[in-house]
């Protein structure tokens, strides 16, 4: 099964995918673990990703387009897999699209994550994460024992730069702007699907696997 999970930062969409992903035994290939483990590793793609990523701008299209070509050639995806970020734009959708032909194959549903704009903000302002371990936390749904320190392994949590609530309110405004047109993009498809991102992720889980029809 070949998935794409559309939705704003903070909506959950992560945590379904890696549920589903377990579901069905295919990978959840996330542009943001990819980009963020460049920025820590400090290779040429993560400089330059950081500056974007920071500012709550958008990495370029052809610098997500290349990472998620060379992934998608990897063995565990032969079997299907779940994009988890990408495509934001619609000239990433052409590309995939591009790719997926080669092989003579498709996309096989695209879910939409939807919440609105206050909840977000205090889901994604709440968190904070470990540098050391990568371990993330959240102040209101889910803290650490101590404040500021990680129950792990003990190092001092931040609140990444893009979790600044000025910054995601950019970050959403981006998304409006340069992400919304695939929604219309899938639905002209026929292969969209619209799930309702609020309650708890057990509540959103029985959502997702409804639209799958799994």
């Amino acid at each position: 099964m070949r998935l794409i999970f559309l939705g704003p930062p903070g909506v959950g969409k992560g945590t379904q995918a890696q549920r589903l992903s377990a579901k069905f035994r295919i990978p959840k290939v996330s542009t943001g673990d990819i980009l963020r483990e460049a920025v820590q590793k400090k290779t040429p793609l993560g400089l330059e990703a950081q500056s974007f990523m920071d500012s709550g701008k958008l990495v370029p299209d052809d610098v997500v387009i290349g990472i998620i070509r060379e992934r998608l050639k990897e063995s565990d995806c032969k079997d299907g897999f779940i994009l988890d970020g990408f495509p934001r734009t619609a000239p990433q959708a052409q590309a995939l699209t591009a790719m997926l032909g080669q092989n003579q194959s498709g996309i096989d549903r695209v879910l939409n994550f939807e919440l609105s704009d206050d909840e977000l903000i205090r889901r994604l302002s709440g968190r904070r994460s470990c540098p050391n371990c990568q371990a993330v936390y959240h102040v209101e749904f889910n803290p650490a024992k101590k404040p500021d320190q990680c129950d792990g392994c003990g190092g001092k949590l931040i609140q990444r730069s893009d979790d600044q609530p000025e910054t995601i309110r950019r970050r959403l405004e981006v998304y409006q702007s340069q992400t919304l047109p695939l929604i219309r993009f899938y639905e002209d498809q026929g292969v969209l699907s619209r799930i309702d991102g609020s309650g708890n992720p057990e509540v959103v889980y029985r959502r997702v696997t409804d639209a799958v029809g799994k």
